[in-house]
């Protein structure tokens, strides 16, 4: 990823759905597609990222991204260390999604075993 930004609207804060595309994956294996009240965000993506959980803009406070599939859940590799990524969490109520917490709690986890795992492989630009 190259970075991101909120989509501006009214309270910064709205209902939108996560989807858990990958399912194998040890970050979101067993987990569901869940709801979502916080900030959604838009991101520039890099293709080199292995996308574990997605959202879908609307295009209700932006139309010119309405349709846009962005990863809000990733990971990848930075030389041998490991980069975990997740929009997800901005204020302490949203790790009361249950999702949110285990998705945060595994890729920290995933993340702080580089090295002692071998380094996975993967080119995965797609979500």
């Amino acid at each position: 990823m190259v970075g991101g930004q909120w989509v501006a609207h009214p309270g910064g804060v709205i209902d939108y759905k996560v989807k858990i595309t990958n399912h194998d994956d040890a970050v979101t294996n067993g987990l569901k597609d869940f709801e979502m009240h916080s900030e959604q965000y838009y991101m520039q993506v890099d293709p080199n990222v292995k996308v574990l959980a997605t959202t879908t803009f609307s295009g209700k406070y932006a139309p010119w991204i309405e349709g846009c599939v962005i990863p809000v859940t990733w990971k990848k590799y930075y030389g041998n260390g490991r980069v975990f990524y997740s929009s997800l969490g901005h204020v302490m109520t949203d790790f009361k999604v249950p999702e949110v917490l285990e998705i945060q709690k595994r890729g920290i986890r995933w993340a702080a075993e580089s090295k002692y795992h071998p380094k996975e492989k993967w080119v995965e630009p797609k979500y």
